[in-house]
């Protein structure tokens, strides 16, 4: 009865030892039929300084068009024709300067900082209709060079690139692959630049309502996500190389089981 005894203890230090982190499971809070959560105000992004947007001015006038959009004209090498350079055309972008501004053609400097995509179309197509430039103009704004970075346990780490308005961070890290086996699901960092200072915040993927309650559900360009390693990954690998194969390891090994096998004998 006591050697029973004994080996159920052994079977649940073995299994506490080598047991996995019960947080894998994301909207643990949900279930099917049951009453939907409410999710916070959608996050517009706005316009910062050093963002580079591709602005598209549309008129029934093919000159006024090539007038206001920036051509970029670049040599294909090895494609001649009547003995002159073949050449790719497209579209250049606007990069806000450090007051906000862009320098856009004949309007000049034109403060967006703050703005939206939509509402700095909506500007520019005021300006030039106001000023006679163009009839009826239609402008698109796209983000170019906006992104996050997704760090730490998933399986594609990276920058991802902004191509949507309400990107939230289930989006970013469906772009990074998911999480590993070894992501802290409960525990994410999300440090963001606000100002002059740097935020950090932390989003829960187990709770559904505390994920989509959190101000770090919706992202904006620059964010940094930081995914965690749980316990297991540090077990297996820690900053100063407690592993497999380091003598402390072993060390720690063999002391269980002169501890389990104490027991046994007793």
């Amino acid at each position: 009865m006591k050697f029973s005894k004994n080996l159920w203890l052994l079977a649940m230090i073995v299994l506490a030892a080598c047991s996995t982190p019960k947080e894998i499971v994301y909207f643990q809070d949900m279930k099917p039929g049951g009453e939907g959560l409410s999710i916070g105000e959608p996050v517009e992004i706005k316009v910062r300084p050093k963002d580079k947007l591709h602005i598209i001015v549309n008129t029934n006038d093919p000159k006024l068009t090539n007038l206001f959009n920036l051509p970029i004209i670049s040599q294909q090498i090895g494609q001649e024709n009547s003995g002159s350079w073949g050449t790719s055309r497209g579209v250049a972008g606007y990069t806000v300067d450090n007051e906000g501004n862009i320098n856009f053609p004949v309007l000049g400097k034109v403060k967006v900082e703050g703005m939206t995509r939509e509402q700095i179309a909506d500007f520019l197509t005021r300006q030039l209709q106001e000023k006679e430039l163009v009839k009826e103009p239609v402008v698109t704004v796209e983000y170019m060079n906006l992104c996050v970075s997704v760090l730490g346990e998933v399986n594609r780490p990276g920058r991802i690139n902004i191509d949507r308005d309400n990107m939230t961070i289930l989006h970013a890290l469906s772009e990074a692959g998911d999480l590993t086996v070894y992501g802290k699901r409960e525990n994410i960092l999300v440090t963001r630049q606000e100002g002059d200072r740097q935020q950090v915040y932390t989003v829960n993927l187990c709770s559904a309502e505390q994920l989509y309650a959190s101000p770090a559900y919706y992202l904006r360009q620059n964010d940094v996500v930081y995914v965690q390693p749980n316990d297991t990954k540090a077990r297996q690998s820690t900053v100063n190389g407690n592993n497999v194969r380091s003598t402390s390891f072993w060390i720690s090994l063999t002391s269980l089981l002169t501890s389990i096998l104490v027991l046994i004998v007793k």
